[in-house]
């Protein structure tokens, strides 16, 4: 009896040990397209909390109880779900290598268009911010907003009209600066220039963004100075879905949209649609907006080798601006909302400047793979962008501050503008009027890639770009009058204008492009290394309307070659340890207005190419749960195009000023740690030191025959380069309170802040010497959480945000002044930044 108990009890014991066995489960999850690790995925038995999320080498381990057959399901934002059949009976199970497919059609070939960074493998430094980090941060905040927090970035609102925001890279700003969107170019053809509102919409479609700072991964000849912003949009979803959502925050705003996807069907097809609309009174006053945004992607399978994909976006909107600089006094008695360039007609708001635009782009894309080493990727692309601003055209310049009442808040009376713009002859004093600048780009980037064997990769392509654009300025409403004399028309001088007649100026700019470039790139082991170049061809034409007679109004072609060259390398020193330099020089044409002068047709001869010597070097550190990047830059940027007019006898000279230099350096470091699967603490710091390098004395000016007229001066030499600041920081901390609901909070530092100024302006010895005014530093909390629940079949993400949660008072932008009579610098004015804003948002998807 005894023998049978002891039988029963060690058969209990057993049963009990292998139902209370502990599996543990481990493995490394990487991207399949670019074998990079996946960095917090989420790793669980299916039906049960038990599991782990990969460290910053894709790597997880877990236990997990009971035995028998279960399902482990891996699953990360942006890729296909991974499901895997283990058994669990206390035996490890290592699961090696699990490969995450993107869940969008097309992906893949779009970051070889863009030419996408991947970590510990391409020689620059770079940050990545998806689309999840997107919707986290943003809110209510401009789409470049969420790039505040990144080394070497500084974000204005700048007039703080809704997309009126600006972004500099290492104190360069928006026109040498690269923005791409799906690997096509956007910065504007005649002046480099990128304006936020005409891509208002962006936050909503963006797969991922990610800054290149410095030279780039680019392999286009294209105006990465101060680095490249490669946006990636969404493609189509592999899946079938969509989601709907709403967003509400301060001073009215309102967001709703829908986004819709078929996902790949059985006959190849997949289309995906986003729709939103948004509208607010603006944080400043007198900056209504209202904007829509739209995106469609069309692609179909058509076999293993080839995928045709249509896609097309665009973001209507109108907003009104604050285009004045505020001063101290403004500032003190009306606050940081205060806008002067607005007021009230009958009893609605009128601004003085209003913006309207339409840029819708759409591209057609080819992806072929030829064989298993070569591919092709081509995409053709049209943008027609319609609209323009508002303003006043006028016989009086001043006529803002003659009808300003202060008593009613420092805004424009209209009522009484109107009144008192009639002259005795019928005509109008003065007219509103909408400056358009309307265009038509059409373009084509083919790329060609070739592995030659296991560590060479050739690429090779065309890129080919034609751009139109139409400036003027039309009568939009007479103000009381009758008629407006315009005075500008060379052939009718003293014309009389209606409603819908052009005023001012009527001019095209013709832009043509032709480029190659190609790039070798080599990898074996811990070593990866390339050397690329491009070279383009540039012309532009000006056609004036207005100045010139019948017959003589178009300019022949100006044509200028430009190029670069760009190498780097990447060592891997072990599994934690990489370094990496890179290097190249730019050369790059001048731009529209440096080639004709004084917005006429009068072509500058002298105009040269601007040269850009780069170089960087970087250390990174990669470990369980932490990753920190340093590195350092030196930049010299020479022959800056710079041209200065004086007016003898009523007419204007102008002179070449060249061998203006500049030099930017600095160091940047960021870090992130994962502590655990709860909290995450992210940190920046960036330190530049960019200055102009050298000043231009007696620069000669001569007349048409040659004859010396005039000298130009300009003083600068030691002063800082403006309008960014220079020292910034940054330091977030991510943390879930409990299974699905996340704080998030970041603190930015923004110090070494001078105003902007025209370099030119500095033209008389008392500025010798002198720094730019420094604006003072300032400091920004932003807060925010998401919670994330399933309801009725949907899965819901509540949103909220505030940003500058302490309301902090900061001038985010300055226009320096001249020097007082105690030899000290002075300021124009400010443009104030927003104060406490929030939004809430809701989005259910399905």
């Amino acid at each position: 009896m005894f023998k049978k108990l002891l039988s029963i009890i060690a058969m209990l014991v057993c049963l009990t040990s292998v139902s209370l066995a502990q599996t543990v489960i481990s493995g490394q999850v990487i991207d399949e397209s670019s074998s990079e690790p996946v960095i917090g995925a989420n790793v669980s038995i299916e039906g049960t909390t038990t599991g782990a999320i990969t460290d910053f080498d894709g790597n997880f381990s877990f236990q997990a109880k009971g035995n028998g057959q279960k399902n482990v399901i891996i699953s990360f934002v942006g890729m296909t779900t991974v499901k895997q059949n283990v058994q669990l009976d206390g035996t490890p199970i290592d699961l090696g290598t699990v490969k995450m497919a993107s869940d969008a059609i097309g992906l893949q070939e779009v970051e070889v268009l863009a030419s996408i960074a991947v970590d510990r493998k391409t020689p620059v430094a770079v940050s990545t911010v998806s689309a999840d980090k997107i919707d986290m941060k943003l809110g209510n905040a401009e789409f470049p907003q969420v790039l505040k927090s990144s080394p070497g970035v500084y974000v204005s609102d700048a007039g703080g009209g809704y997309g009126d925001s600006r972004i500099s890279l290492r104190g360069f700003d928006s026109e040498n600066v690269a923005v791409m969107i799906n690997g096509v170019p956007v910065n504007d053809m005649e002046n480099g220039k990128v304006y936020w509102s005409n891509w208002a919409g962006l936050g909503d479609v963006t797969k991922t963004m990610q800054v290149q700072r410095g030279l780039g991964a680019s392999k286009l000849a294209v105006p990465s100075v101060g680095g490249t912003i490669n946006i990636l949009t969404k493609t189509t979803d592999a899946e079938k879905g969509g989601n709907v959502f709403m967003g509400m925050g301060n001073d009215g705003y309102l967001k709703t949209g829908v986004t819709l996807s078929t996902g790949l069907m059985d006959n190849g097809w997949a289309v995906s649609t986003a729709l939103s609309k948004t509208s607010g009174n603006g944080y400043v006053d007198g900056t209504q907006f209202e904007g829509y945004s739209y995106f469609v992607n069309i692609s179909k399978k058509i076999n293993d080798n080839h995928t045709l994909a249509f896609t097309t976006f665009g973001a209507p909107q109108t907003h009104g601006q604050r285009r004045s600089y505020v001063s101290e006094e403004e500032y003190d008695r009306y606050g940081k909302r205060y806008n002067k360039d607005w007021g009230y007609r009958n009893g609605q708001e009128f601004n003085t400047n209003e913006n309207f635009y339409h840029k819708p782009q759409m591209s057609l894309n080819h992806y072929w793979t030829i064989n298993e080493k070569t591919d092709l990727s081509t995409s053709a692309y049209v943008s027609v962008g319609r609209g323009g601003g508002t303003g006043i055209v006028s016989e009086d310049r001043h006529f803002e501050s003659a009808y300003r009442d202060n008593s009613t808040g420092g805004i424009i009376d209209w009522d009484a503008y109107v009144a008192n713009n009639r002259n005795e002859d019928g005509s109008s004093k003065g007219a509103y009027r909408a400056g358009y600048n309307n265009h038509l780009w059409t373009g084509a980037l083919s790329t060609l890639t070739h592995q030659l064997n296991d560590n060479w990769t050739l690429t090779g392509g065309l890129d080919l770009r034609y751009y139109l654009g139409e400036h003027y300025q039309q009568v939009e409403d007479l103000m009381g009058g009758d008629f407006y004399v315009d005075t500008q028309m060379a052939s009718q001088p003293h014309r009389q204008t209606q409603v819908g007649d052009k005023v001012g100026y009527h001019n095209d700019g013709r832009v043509q492009w032709q480029g190659l470039f190609g790039q070798a790139e080599y990898s074996k082991d811990q070593l990866s290394a390339f050397i690329s170049g491009a070279v383009s061809h540039q012309a532009y034409q000006r056609i004036d309307y207005f100045s010139y007679e019948s017959g003589t109004e178009t300019t022949d072609w100006q044509s200028f070659l430009g190029g670069s060259v760009k190498a780097g390398a990447n060592y891997n020193i072990d599994a934690h340890h990489n370094v990496f330099i890179n290097g190249g020089y730019i050369s790059r044409q001048p731009f529209f207005n440096a080639v004709f002068l004084n917005y006429q047709n009068d072509v500058n001869p002298d105009a040269v190419n601007e040269k850009i010597l780069s170089g960087e070097v970087g250390y990174g550190y990669r470990n369980k749960g932490f990753r920190a990047n340093v590195n350092g830059y030196y930049t010299l940027w020479q022959d800056k195009s710079f041209v200065k007019t004086v007016w003898e006898d009523g007419n204007p000279y102008t002179a070449n000023l060249l061998g203006v230099n500049a030099l930017h350096k600095g160091i940047e470091i960021d870090m992130s740690y994962r502590v655990n699967h709860k909290l995450t603490i992210t940190a920046m710091a960036s330190l530049g030191d960019w200055r102009w390098m050298n000043d231009l004395e007696d620069v000669q000016i001569f007349d048409d025959q040659q004859n010396p007229i005039d000298t130009v001066n300009v003083y600068i030499a030691g002063a800082e380069v403006g309008n960014s600041a220079q020292t910034t920081a940054a330091l977030g901390v991510e943390y879930e309170v409990f299974p699905k609901l996340k704080l998030t909070a970041d603190w930015n530092y923004f110090g070494n802040l001078f105003a902007d100024y025209d370099p030119t302006r500095r033209d008389s010895e008392e500025f010798s010497g002198k720094s730019a005014y420094e604006m003072p530093s300032y400091n920004l909390v932003d807060l925010g959480f998401n919670y994330a629940f399933q309801m009725g079949g949907f899965d819901g993400i509540f949103n909220f945000r505030v940003n500058n949660v302490f309301d902090t008072d900061y001038a985010v932008q300055g226009l320096q002044g001249g020097v007082d009579e105690l030899g000290n610098m002075t300021m124009s004015g400010y443009y104030m930044g927003l104060g406490r804003t929030y939004s809430v948002g809701l989005k259910m998807s399905f």
